[in-house]
């Protein structure tokens, strides 16, 4: 098993920066209309292709940073730790608890549909997305902290999951000015690399969090004033040590990656924006129309991404009778295995390009799901070598995980390369828009295979079935991308200033 502590950090990224992160070229050639094939001159530029120098090392770490000190937020707060301690009995029963919490993120997940792409709008028109970033970031880790002031009692039900749905508004927001940021620290023959190298972090800052989490919080080897759990104050403790943890690696993305130099433009009231953002919309649709099509792909398939992880441990637990302790384990393995997909994705991406890998990944992750949903819990003997249920589980899930680093890596990496000059931000706020607008289709077809599975088979095995509502959803989201043009292949969209 590897393992990670807070001193091996330094080394962890030293190791990847040296194999996955390029070193400063001397310079680049202006590159236009890198997408167009016909009338580069006239064409217009991506901001990926706008001519920027390539960046350094330090600079790309730093970028990097804000991914690997996000995973507590991700993680810690909204997975794993903290949601389960607000739908736990102290806070009036699991049934209400877990009510009342889905309610408030699915008011989040609305707002965020409707502000994410004006947000990216203002700040991409400012030239102030560093600022952004770094506003939206400190708000998740101010409104993360204030999450020690939820004692386990049912009237602090109604603070804690307002805290955590505000929290995850502002995550979001920051997340459209951190992806944009992308286009600004990479080429055209780097950006499936770094975006990997984004992605990777995350998963393994996400597996350091943890286990600090449980080490120091949760189940403390040692004793010390935060591992009392009265008023649980040790789980409580979690919030403060997540908000600094996204604090302290949020600060080398804004002192080492500087403000994209753009013209300012004349304020826009905030419903004008929308005005301007339609406009933009139809502009894109006339002009690149596959981008249009990406994004609604890319929703399609970045909901079935997400239940893989959001049920991977349900179905771990409830049909392949995982306890507790196995399924973190699994989530520790599952989190290193995406991390090496990432990576690897983001080599594959430079070289073959980021709709061959997402393609390559869907097909995979179809592939070892059909293996789960077809083995299931049962015990078999192959060439008289014994195979059980768990390590079906093991085994396909692990290749689960594999394919779905690369495949969320080479879709930051797709847009970012159809992203017109400027309006990066506005893009992946559209990005995040349509992944909201899409986010009930794997939950709603895990829920409706499990239902019509009940009466048909024996008690205790409809919640496998559950696994061929999400693969259906990856499916249609495979097929919906097929047609859809390579980035390559692809005009850069022509987008009015106003």
């Amino acid at each position: 098993m590897v393992r990670f502590s807070p001193n091996s950090l330094p080394s962890v990224y030293k190791f990847f920066s040296a194999r996955f992160i390029p070193v400063r070229a001397a310079g680049t050639a202006n590159i236009r209309a890198m997408n167009s094939a016909t009338a580069p001159e006239a064409a217009p530029a991506s901001e990926l292709g706008s001519g920027h120098q390539p960046a350094g090392r330090g600079r790309i770490l730093a970028w990097a940073a804000w991914d690997w000190g996000s995973a507590a937020f991700n993680a810690v707060m909204t997975t794993f730790v903290f949601t389960v301690y607000l739908t736990s009995k102290a806070f009036g029963g699991e049934d209400e608890a877990s009510a009342v919490l889905g309610t408030a993120l699915a008011i989040a997940g609305a707002a965020i549909a409707v502000l994410a792409p004006v947000t990216g709008q203002r700040s991409d028109a400012g030239g102030r997305r560093k600022l952004w970033l770094g506003v939206n970031t400190a708000a998740v880790a101010l409104l993360t902290g204030l999450c020690f002031f939820v004692f386990p009692r049912p009237e602090f039900l109604l603070l804690g999951v307002t805290l955590i749905a505000l929290g995850n508004i502002f995550f979001e927001f920051a997340g459209v000015n951190y992806n944009a940021m992308l286009a600004q620290i990479s080429t055209p023959a780097n950006i499936g690399k770094i975006s990997g190298f984004g992605w990777a972090s995350g998963y393994l800052g996400g597996i350091v969090a943890l286990l600090i989490v449980l080490q120091l919080f949760v189940q403390p080897s040692i004793e010390w004033f935060g591992a009392s759990t009265q008023d649980s104050l040790n789980i409580r403790l979690v919030a403060v040590f997540s908000a600094l943890w996204l604090l302290v690696f949020a600060i080398p993305v804004m002192v080492a990656v500087p403000e994209v130099p753009t013209a300012r433009q004349d304020k826009l009231g905030f419903f004008a924006s929308y005005g301007l953002l339609a406009r933009r919309i139809k502009a894109i649709y006339r002009t690149s129309p596959h981008t249009i099509y990406f994004l609604l792909a890319s929703a399609i398939f970045r909901d079935g991404l997400a239940a893989v992880f959001t049920f991977g441990g349900v179905i771990a637990a409830g049909t392949f009778g995982f306890d507790l302790k196995q399924v973190i384990f699994f989530a520790i393995f599952g989190n290193v295995v995406a991390a090496v997909g990432a990576l690897v994705g983001g080599l594959l991406d430079d070289r073959a390009g980021p709709k061959a890998v997402i393609i390559g990944s869907l097909a995979g992750l179809l592939v070892a799901g059909t293996a789960l949903l077809i083995l299931g819990n049962g015990t078999y003997s192959f060439f008289g070598i014994s195979w059980s249920g768990s390590m079906t589980f093991w085994v396909f899930g692990l290749f689960l995980c594999l394919f779905v680093g690369p495949a969320q890596s080479s879709s930051r990496a797709y847009l970012a390369r159809l992203a017109p000059s400027g309006e990066t931000g506005e893009l992946f706020g559209l990005y995040a828009t349509t992944g909201r607008a899409v986010s009930f289709l794997a939950p709603a077809l895990f829920t409706l295979c499990i239902t019509i599975a009940t009466p048909l088979v024996a008690p205790g095995q409809a919640q496998r079935w559950g696994i061929v509502g999400i693969m259906v959803v990856l499916l249609a989201g495979l097929l919906v991308l097929l047609p859809v043009k390579a980035p390559g292949k692809t005009d850069i969209a022509v987008v009015p200033s106003r």
